[in-house]
């Protein structure tokens, strides 16, 4: 598994909008192969992405969606773009 993670440090507006456009972030995201998992995040002090695809090509090709999608929708509150960190996915647990 890979995952990706995309930190947008704005004031939360980018969120916001997301939730508003969450069926048009599902669509993009799922129709990633390989997708397995998707998670938003409202910070302090932004927006955080997690998604989780069985490799890398997968973590990198919804990098690049997100940057197109978030450059053609929502440019006036994304502000800079995001740091992105990218990586094999070595433990991995849930309920």
């Amino acid at each position: 598994m890979h995952t990706v993670v995309r930190n947008y440090r704005t004031n939360g507006t980018l969120a916001d909008e997301l939730v508003k456009r969450s069926g048009e972030v599902e669509e993009l995201i799922r129709g990633v192969d390989g997708f397995i998992a998707y998670y938003l995040v409202k910070t302090l002090d932004g927006t955080v992405s997690i998604s989780v695809f069985e490799d890398e090509a997968g973590t990198q090709e919804s990098t690049r969606r997100a940057a197109a999608f978030v450059n053609e929708k929502l440019a006036s509150v994304a502000g800079e773009p995001p740091e992105v960190s990218e990586g094999e996915t070595v433990i991995s647990f849930a309920r």
